[in-house]
Order: C-alpha cells, then structure tokens, then sequence
C-alpha cells in the first residue's frame, strides 16, 4: 500500500492534515463502492481483533462501527460498561489491559470523560479510535459530514456552513468546525448565546446569534439536537421557544432564496431542531450520512491498521 495516515490513532480532527484527511476520502470512495455491491465483504483486516468499548449509550455509531468492522472481516470483541466491572470501580486503564492482554489490536471507544481516548493512547499499546470522548470531539462522525458534503460540492473550498444548537455540549461540533476549516469552509455557530462556548472566540468563529439571517449566508445548515442529557441547568426557557428561534421548518426554509443542504448528526428530536416537514421533504443529506458513515469508519480501520 502506498499512502499512509500520519497518525497511528485516530483521537480528533486537530490531529489530521488535510493530507490524511483527503486519504481517508479516498479510501471512502473505494469502501463506498464495496459495500454497494452484491457482496459486500472483503478480508482486508481478517487477522485484525478489534474490541468496541462503549463506556455511553450509542446506537448509530456502534451499529456503524460494527457493520464496517464485519465487511472487513475483522473480528470482533463488544464490551458495554453497564454490567461490566467498571461499575465495581474498575479503573479504564486496567479495563483495556485487561481487554488488550486478549490481544486485541485496536480499541474503539465512546467515553463520558473528554481526552479519554488521549489518555488511552499514553497508557496502552494498540490503535485507539475516538468515536466520542464526553463533550471534545467525535472524528469519525466529522469526516462522514465532511465526506458528504464533498459528494455534493466537489470540493468544501469557499463554502459557507451554519453549525445550528446546542454546541457547548456538542462533541460533533467541535470536530466539524476543525474539520470544515481545514477544508477550506467558512464556519458560523448559531444558537442561544448560553450554548455558544466561549473557546469559540479562539477559533476564528463568528457567532451569528440570528437564525433567518444564518440561513440566507450559508450553503450548508448543519443542524445539531439539545442536549438534555448532559445538562444540569436551563440554558433557555423552553423547547418551544427553542424551536420557534432556532427550529427549521419547511416555511422557513423556503422562505430562503437558494438551495441549502441540511445535515444533522442524530439522534433528530422531531419537532425541535428539525421539523417532520423537513426530515421528509428529499432537501436533507441525513440518509446520505449514515450510508457514507459505513464506508468512512472502513476507511478509517483500514488505514491505521496499516501502521500496525
């Protein structure tokens, strides 16, 4: 194989070039392809054990992770914290010896602690993928928006993208904005100013507090959930007025002068973030994303499996 990857985890979007990156879009084209055919398996990680280590509830992602691992023909070990020895006090550190004393070659982990992914990398010898660490970032989730929307525009150059809700709380926002910027997008947050992190500032982000008018400057509304289950005070007074400031319907949306392509990472609270009219009216990618999500996360194993 000739290209490589200049990481050996994959552990944030900060951490790729825009080389890797485009590697590993490349290598999506080729997996994409696979898994559209009438056989949709090849062994290129068949002597590879990889063990999912879920420490939060995931459907999407840990569906995704595993169907992509099974086309490679990889085998597979799932671990899930509830029912497990975490619960008495375990440490994560012993928890993945432990795993990796099986000789398992690479870990994918969803952690509630932010640099837990990072951690790991310092404290054990396998590859680790990141595929959540608490509120920092989720990579994979970020190159599939990424990979979408170049199969839309060619190229994300130029591009002008509306990152819409809850970012304090949002992993996927973080790892979007680094990676649309290092694609060349212009990136605006949207959203109560008690969800917009101050780090935004650092970032080279502009806040645009006003939803209509995000809408008419972007090519791109990305729009991310509330995250309730990470909050423990009210940062706006309902979800009703949530929705009516910063809720997509499909009046508001036609009510913008141009085509916009609408993403979101899901879960999708219907009503909320997103209307039903709009869920189902053909104008949002979200279908796209968790096809392309498969190829990606493939792409993504085959590679750092190649430094192993």
């Amino acid at each position: 194989m000739g290209k490589k990857l200049s990481v050996s985890n994959l552990l944030g979007i900060k951490y790729l070039s825009e080389k890797d990156i485009n590697l590993i879009f490349e290598t999506s084209d080729n997996f994409k392809e696979v898994i559209n055919r009438k056989i949709k398996k090849v062994p290129s990680l068949r002597d590879i054990t990889i063990a999912n280590l879920f420490f939060e509830n995931s459907t999407r992602t840990k569906i995704s992770f595993e169907l992509a691992q099974k086309r490679l023909s990889a085998d597979i070990v799932n671990f899930s914290s509830s029912g497990s020895s975490i619960k008495k006090g375990e440490t994560l550190a012993d928890t993945v010896n432990n795993i990796l004393s099986m000789k398992v070659d690479m870990v994918v982990m969803r952690h509630p602690s932010p640099g837990a992914s990072v951690f790991l990398s310092n404290n054990v010898n396998s590859c680790i993928i990141n595929a959540g660490d608490g509120c920092h970032e989720h990579p994979t989730q970020a190159l599939l928006d990424a990979f979408t929307l170049r199969e839309r525009f060619g190229s994300l150059d130029n591009k002008k993208i509306l990152i819409t809700g809850d970012i304090l709380h949002s992993r996927v926002a973080l790892s979007n904005i680094f990676i649309y910027k290092k694609l060349g997008a212009e990136v605006k947050v949207c959203g109560p100013k008690s969800l917009i992190p101050k780090y935004i500032n650092d970032l080279n982000i502009t806040y645009e507090p006003n939803f209509d008018k995000g809408l008419k400057w972007c090519d791109v509304a990305s729009m991310l959930r509330i995250q309730n289950e990470r909050m423990k005070d009210s940062y706006f007074p309902t979800t009703r007025e949530y929705a009516v400031q910063y809720g997509l319907d499909l009046n508001r949306l036609n009510s913008v002068d141009k085509e916009i392509i609408i993403t979101h990472p899901g879960p999708i609270n219907r009503g909320v973030e997103l209307n039903s009219d709009v869920i189902d009216s053909g104008k949002t990618v979200i279908l796209d994303q968790v096809e392309n999500g498969v190829a990606v996360r493939m792409a993504v194993m085959y590679l750092l499996a190649a430094k192993l």
